[in-house]
């Protein structure tokens, strides 16, 4: 069975670089993606993995994000 397949609009750190860090704040992004853990802090996304595994692949490989939920501005299943 699937995870389920989610839609979270989240804030995410801002890295300053040659810039005056009092006019930046955190940025909102979007992600869509399965769960594959979460718990009381934070849920962690897969973003992107193989529809089929190929013969020379890593058990369960994949790439995501591991979001705190303290930063979770709207999260909706979408699947």
């Amino acid at each position: 069975m699937e995870p389920p397949l989610l839609y979270v609009k989240y804030r995410d750190h801002t890295l300053f670089r040659n810039t005056d860090p009092n006019v930046l704040g955190p940025c909102v992004r979007v992600a869509c993606g399965w769960v594959v853990r979460e718990n009381d802090e934070a849920i962690w996304l897969c973003l992107d993995k193989p529809a089929e595994r190929l013969p020379h692949e890593k058990l369960d490989p994949s790439t995501g994000l591991i979001i705190l939920k303290s930063d979770i501005l709207e999260r909706k299943e979408i699947g």
